[in-house]
């Protein structure tokens, strides 16, 4: 049975819903207005446990999944929805091992799920022109331990980028036709670009772009998600559901091809 560790991330749910994912060192606790969690007393323990406060309000302490620590990530921008990253990952066949390339790091919340999918043997490579934006998401990678899987660097992409042999790139950017030639150098032949745009005259321009730089097979998705109210006896959806949060653009990189290069 899997037991935690000193230094493990937790997560702390209580009954009313009150959340936290927190690291736990010794001799340190989680101090909330309804008492004290001792660290001490929660080490040790299975992972699933049941502790309590010193003023008896319960916690069940668990191992966190990356939609929590998505879902917790600290921000300083507005993230990419955790309904949506879902697809992004499969469709950019993010394992272990894979060399990725993210354009537009923001405060790290796809940086945090490629990276935990790349695994120790895998890399993201993540570009962004601004400073504060990176040292955030540098903040928030190394909170979760997932730091060392990430190169972050701090460029505008319209100069070059500096690797070659990407398996997979992913763009958050406004108009990211204006970098497709650049990338483009950066990738392995049939390799999947990724992107997201919030409005359709910015799809419409990146679609009309992509030939000519050597991306093909496009497609289009929006995703939406809606969650039901888990009464026995009164299932039914809930009032309100997360719906556009952005359009999905992906292509296939045909350089060998089409010449691209």
């Amino acid at each position: 049975m899997s037991v935690i560790q000193p230094g493990d991330l937790a997560l702390f749910q209580a009954e009313t819903g009150k959340r936290a994912i927190l690291r736990l060192e010794p001799d340190r606790d989680y101090q909330t207005h309804k008492g004290i969690v001792y660290y001490n007393d929660v080490i040790g323990l299975p992972w699933g446990s049941r502790i309590n406060t010193h003023l008896g309000m319960e916690f069940t302490v668990l191992q966190p999944t990356l939609r929590d620590l998505l879902l917790h990530i600290r921000r300083q921008s507005q993230i990419i929805f955790p309904k949506d990253i879902g697809y992004i990952l499969l469709r950019l066949s993010a394992g272990p091992g894979k060399r990725i390339l993210e354009i537009g790091t923001g405060s790290g919340a796809l940086t945090t799920a490629l990276a935990w999918m790349v695994g120790d043997d895998g890399q993201v490579v993540s570009y962004d022109r601004r400073e504060d934006m990176q040292e955030f998401a540098r903040k928030n990678l190394t909170r979760v331990g997932l730091q060392q899987r990430v190169k972050l660097v701090l460029r505008d992409v319209g100069e070059g980028i500096e690797a070659e042999g990407f398996e997979a790139v992913f763009v958050d950017v406004p108009a990211p036709e204006t970098l497709l030639p650049q990338i483009g150098r950066g990738l392995n032949s049939g390799a999947v670009l990724g992107a997201i745009l919030p409005t359709i005259n910015q799809v419409d321009r990146l679609l009309e772009a992509a030939p000519q730089a050597g991306f093909e097979m496009p497609e289009v998705v929006e995703i939406f998600m809606r969650s039901y109210k888990t009464t026995p006896g009164r299932l039914r959806p809930l009032d309100r559901m997360v719906a556009h949060t952005g359009y999905l653009i992906f292509f296939r990189f045909m350089a060998a091809v089409s010449g691209s290069r």
